[in-house]
């Protein structure tokens, strides 16, 4: 297990109550984190402060199930000038929004206080078991949801998440209420840090090749050949020159693997432009 007793801080995305939050919980449950919580407003904020700070740590968003990958983690962390900066670990948590109040009585609920993203994403819950002449009240976040509800009688609830009752102290009346229950999130932790092989680790890279026929498909070859198993592939036109593209390939594998570290130099003689992103646990 990687040892993080010299951290100082954790770096999330807020506001209180966040899914981030909750992953910020679980990676320093999982590794016995002891650092400060330090909740950011954005992505590229935490990445920059992780590689520029020393005794630092992130967490951050890589892949929605709906929405897809994050790009602007995945891109921030490529354009990293700290080449020590890797993802350490990860963990896919649901995305699940709870109906939240200080009392404890479902039906007594007349009002709902929350973010205009969680009124549409749980639309039907909200049409189908709350009453037609529901008086809805929206906020910018579901922490300011919850610090409402001490402005409003007991029959006002808020959405937010089981992190959120936990802070603010509310009775989850209902959870899940979000229509999609599919709805998922990848979060990774990041930093300066070496980890170890576990048997169970995955090796992400991202990759650039050159702009002619079955060049991708020679890289494709050698992970086969080597029979190593790609767990994950996607691309996107690169910022910087949108004709060329950007490989994100995840394999099954840790770095110190003498396969695998074999095989991703026989990959990087054929880019363009390579970097490990890390090996970490799955």
């Amino acid at each position: 297990m990687m040892n993080f007793d010299g951290v100082l801080r954790i770096a999330y995305l807020g506001p209180d109550g966040s899914v981030s939050e909750m992953a910020k919980d679980y990676f320093a449950k999982k590794y016995e984190i002891g650092a400060y919580p330090t909740p950011m407003q954005n992505v590229k904020e935490i990445i920059e402060y992780v590689q520029d700070t020393p005794n630092v740590i992130g967490v951050v968003p890589v892949e929605n199930s709906i929405v897809g990958t994050v790009r602007e983690t995945l891109d921030n962390l490529m354009i990293s000038p700290n080449e020590k900066l890797k993802i350490l670990s990860e963990v896919t948590l649901p995305v699940n929004h709870c109906l939240l109040s200080r009392n404890t009585e479902f039906y007594s609920i007349t009002g709902i206080i929350a973010d205009t993203r969680a009124l549409i994403q749980c639309r039907e819950f909200i049409k189908n078991e709350l009453p037609r002449n529901l008086n809805v009240i929206e906020v910018t976040s579901a922490a300011e949801a919850a610090r409402s509800l001490s402005n409003y009688n007991l029959t006002y609830a808020s959405i937010g998440t089981e992190k959120t009752a936990e802070i603010y102290n509310l009775n989850i009346l209902k959870n899940p209420i979000n229509d999609d229950k599919s709805n998922r999130t990848t979060f990774v932790l990041v930093g300066a840090f070496d980890t170890e092989p576990t048997g169970h680790d995955r090796t992400t890279l991202m990759f650039t090749t050159d702009d002619r026929p079955g060049a991708l498909l020679e890289i494709l070859n050698l992970f086969y050949k080597n029979n190593i198993n790609l767990s994950y592939i996607s691309s996107r036109p690169s910022k910087e020159d949108k004709d060329n593209y950007i490989f994100v390939v995840s394999l099954d594998g840790h770095i110190k693997q003498p396969e695998i570290s074999d095989t991703i130099r026989q990959v990087e003689e054929q880019t363009s432009s390579m970097r490990v992103m890390g090996s970490y646990e799955k």
